[in-house]
């Protein structure tokens, strides 16, 4: 037989389920709606993603009003725990939604704004730093070079070092010529090394016709050395461009017509050239190519109360040396003079760009001076 008092504190320690004390008022339903109201205005109300951040915090943070009523819970009856944690679990989700949903709208007013307020005018000239230019001669012997490849010629390159034979005894120079000796040319060693710096670019057009198959139209930009002192008019490093074409039945006709567009290109629609005999050892018939000042077109000749600097009131300028190629120098290369013929010429780029541009000093060329360039932009 059991002793009362266990049967007494068997009774007491069993679960009473009836048992339903009033709730924590932290649960009740009416004030979990109203911390998801007051949530969702604050939510609301939030004009950037910084105060976006404090509501996030006030409302859904550890120390928010439905993370303090989760934590009353505990001291609800167990028939009502599971109520009361699906309340609170509704309620956080309904926030965390209107959170989500704000922030996205908030991000998409920001980055809008990033991008009326930091946007940028790349046209507005620049004034920290400066735009800087190509350099004149790299630009005008690129336009030079779209001119005959659109007349079909073809661009032919060379090296700077280069053999006396190619330089001076295929371009018919006989050994004597003042051009050989040391006063005008550079030679790599000695005068007897047979290396020298090319004095022209013609070299470039007996490599061409070593090279090429027959007929040939090719244009030969690139830089020269001479032993020149540095002066307004002179320099000892400076550049050519030159053109040659071998074909059967060419003609001085064919040369003059070709300078004559080149000319036109180089200065201007209407110019007016002009050929006057002269002598070189690698054309015959040989010709100094003149162009009409494009100053005063002439018009300074004779006048003196109009003379003209640009040419000396004499109406011509100079540019360059042309003729048709000898034919010891078609021989040369082992072309047959009798079959075929051709016509060469050949312009200085620092004079065409002084003709250009009135450039006065050929010094500002190669001072490297970035205000010279400048003027000039950077033309492509």
């Amino acid at each position: 037989m059991r002793h009362p008092i266990w049967d007494t504190r068997s009774a007491m320690s069993a679960p009473n389920s009836s048992f339903d004390p009033k709730q924590v008022a932290a649960l009740d339903a009416s004030a979990i709606d109203g911390m998801v109201s007051d949530a969702l205005t604050a939510i609301a109300e939030a004009g950037d993603l910084g105060a976006l951040k404090d509501v996030r915090l006030s409302h859904a943070g550890d120390r928010s009003p439905l993370s303090l009523a989760n934590r009353e819970i505990g001291a609800l009856p167990p028939a009502a725990k599971a109520e009361a944690g699906k309340r609170i679990g509704e309620a956080r989700g309904i926030i965390k939604n209107a959170l989500d949903a704000r922030t996205q709208v908030l991000e998409l007013e920001r980055d809008e704004k990033v991008l009326v307020e930091e946007a940028v005018d790349v046209t507005l000239p620049v004034d920290r730093a400066p735009i800087g230019a190509r350099h004149p001669l790299t630009t005008l012997m690129e336009r030079i070079c779209d001119v005959f490849i659109a007349m079909g010629y073809d661009i032919a390159e060379g090296p700077e070092v280069e053999s006396e034979w190619v330089n001076f005894d295929a371009l018919n120079v006989p050994p004597d010529h003042p051009a050989r000796t040391m006063q005008d040319t550079f030679y790599v060693g000695s005068p007897d090394s047979g290396v020298v710096l090319r004095t022209q670019t013609s070299p470039i057009q007996i490599r061409a016709m070593l090279e090429r198959p027959l007929p040939i139209y090719v244009v030969a930009p690139g830089r020269v050395f001479r032993t020149d002192e540095l002066d307004a008019t002179h320099t000892p490093v400076f550049h050519q461009v030159e053109g040659l074409a071998v074909d059967e039945n060419i003609t001085m006709a064919d040369l003059k017509g070709t300078l004559d567009h080149f000319a036109a290109e180089m200065f201007g629609e209407g110019i007016v050239t002009r050929l006057r005999p002269s002598y070189f050892p690698f054309t015959e018939p040989s010709a100094e190519l003149d162009v009409q000042c494009f100053v005063c077109r002439g018009a300074s000749i004779g006048d003196p109360e109009k003379p003209c600097r640009t040419c000396g009131s004499e109406g011509w300028i100079e540019w360059g040396g042309c003729g048709m190629v000898n034919p010891r120098v078609l021989d040369a290369v082992g072309i047959d003079s009798s079959k075929y013929r051709g016509f060469a010429f050949g312009m200085g780029i620092e004079r065409t760009l002084m003709f250009r541009n009135g450039v006065t000093d050929m010094r500002d060329m190669v001072e490297g001076d970035i205000r010279f360039s400048q003027a000039f932009g950077v033309e492509s």
